[in-house]
């Protein structure tokens, strides 16, 4: 797999991956950061055991992506499991980020990327595009760039406040 990813920064486990134990098992002979996502169905556990997988294999480098969880809602794409946050600092010694795209619309993203940081999120992935309503993909869960601009900087006032840079 190494010949494959030697001009990658990360590799993202998708969700539906997050449990196929073999390519599990080959990331972790690698050493890339694993950016591995959690599935719509996945307990904390489970999503945490298949980080195991990754690091048994000698790659310590992984990093959470709480991406929402399938619920009953039909609001919202995701759930955003906003627990899972700090339930995972608790559990474990990786970080944690939250693409603050599950519910899939941008009017939500803003309140759910403060939400996740002031739960300990240690980043977030956030879709910024010029033109969002002719964006190839996630266009209705970009932010235009003066929206991300002003979002980023009350993020760095919540993040002052609870005490974490930025």
């Amino acid at each position: 797999i190494e010949r494959f990813v030697e001009d990658v920064d990360v590799i993202q486990v998708g969700a539906r991956n997050m449990q196929n134990f073999e390519l599990l098992k080959e990331l972790g002979k690698t050493n890339k950061p694993i950016l591995l996502k959690r599935g719509l169905s996945a307990t904390i556990e489970e999503w945490i055991m298949s980080a195991e997988y990754i690091m048994a294999g000698g790659n310590d480098n992984v990093i959470l992506c709480e991406r929402g969880i399938r619920t009953f809602e039909t609001r919202t794409r995701n759930t955003f499991d906003l627990n899972a946050v700090p339930v995972l600092h608790h559990l474990s010694h990786l970080p944690v980020i939250d693409p603050s795209h599950a519910s899939g619309m941008w009017w939500m993203v803003e309140p759910m990327a403060k939400a996740a940081i002031a739960a300990g999120a240690d980043g977030l992935i956030i879709e910024v595009h010029n033109d969002p309503e002719h964006a190839l993909c996630d266009g209705a869960q970009s932010l235009k760039p003066e929206r991300f601009a002003h979002l980023m900087g009350e993020l760095k006032g919540i993040a002052q406040i609870i005490g974490r840079e930025m």
